[in-house]
């Protein structure tokens, strides 16, 4: 069973709701999940209505089923800094490079350290034990970045590695690598039922799966109940006459040809057009997702936003979906 659940999507189809609900769903009873972000966005932080996320991990939450949500936000600076004191015992001369400026330019201008960094915290998190020998945490779920960038995110320290043929540089990437390539890792897509999104995660999962990345399931988020389908609506317009009568029942007005009732058919006609149209297209895309062979979830669009009672109301659908997969317990 994965350990390290890594969530990526398009921007704008909700990830880090999802990532939220998915550490929360994972919390089951004993259990303890940490959620990440990588990002420095905060939106973690906002979704659980919490001061912002300091570079230490933190209980934010309890799970539905009554485990122990922690969170952490990565700072690529201070990750560089542990980095520099783990391998190379450079506590004090760490700080003083970061004084000079040094840290600040190996984070932001030299290509891939960032994405090192933070990887590399990430997966320490997923391989740290207690002292009874048991991990310190059940899951470790990545709010990652975008599906345009995932692969390289996550593949850079195969390129690390290989520039670094020895040392404790090689041997850090390697045991990164060894955990995202692991069965341990699962890489999540999240996408809307549209065009783009559902493009972007077929390519994303022909990337990943390209480079030897584990990709977990896709996520549905967002999605609508149907209300009429085809069917319904060519019923309606061979019905005008009764549809009249029943608006005009209602107070909207007479019946009568040419009444306020009457009136209101043609654009009542035409949302229910629009409705069936886009319920087609989400019928072909549910297929394009399906022809990628992988577990699939769907969650509800959030009639009030996604906020704190929201991201809990899709962590309980999510635990039972998780459930059927076999995914929790």
């Amino acid at each position: 069973m994965s350990r390290l659940h890594v969530v990526t999507g398009k921007g704008g189809t909700g990830k880090t709701t999802v990532a939220a609900a998915l550490a929360l769903a994972l919390a089951e009873e004993g259990r303890r999940t940490l959620l990440v972000e990588v990002e420095g966005r905060q939106g973690v932080a906002q979704l659980f209505e919490t001061e912002a996320l300091p570079y230490e991990e933190r209980k934010i939450a309890v799970g539905p089923g009554g485990g122990e949500v922690y969170a952490l936000a990565v700072d690529a600076e201070k990750a560089l800094l542990d980095y520099l004191q783990m391998f190379y015992k450079l506590g004090g001369a760490g700080r003083a490079l970061k004084r000079l400026g040094a840290i600040d330019f190996a984070t932001t201008i030299a290509p891939g350290v960032r994405d090192v960094l933070l990887t590399g915290k990430v997966c320490e998190a997923v391989r740290r034990r207690a002292g009874s020998g048991a991990f310190v945490y059940d899951a470790v779920v990545m709010d990652a970045p975008p599906t345009g960038r995932i692969t390289r995110f996550l593949g850079v320290n195969d390129q690390v590695a290989g520039l670094a043929r020895v040392g404790p540089i090689h041997n850090q990437a390697q045991a990164v690598m060894r955990v995202l390539k692991s069965s341990e890792t699962a890489v999540h897509l999240v996408t809307l039922l549209e065009e783009m999104p559902v493009q972007e995660t077929v390519d994303g999962v022909a990337e990943l799966r390209a480079t030897g990345l584990p990709v977990g399931g896709v996520f549905v988020n967002m999605t609508r109940p149907a209300v009429l389908g085809r069917a319904s609506v060519r019923a309606a317009e061979e019905s005008r006459t009764e549809i009249a009568k029943a608006l005009s029942r209602a107070g909207l007005g007479g019946a009568r040809r040419g009444g306020r009732a009457e009136q209101l058919i043609d654009p009542l006609l035409r949302q229910a057009h629009e409705h069936a149209e886009r319920l087609a297209l989400e019928g072909e895309l549910r297929s394009e997702i399906a022809g990628l062979e992988l577990p699939g979830y769907e969650l509800e669009l959030l009639a009030e936003g996604a906020d704190l009672p929201g991201v809990y109301l899709l962590a309980g659908e999510l635990r039972e979906q998780l459930r059927e997969q076999g995914v929790a317990r």
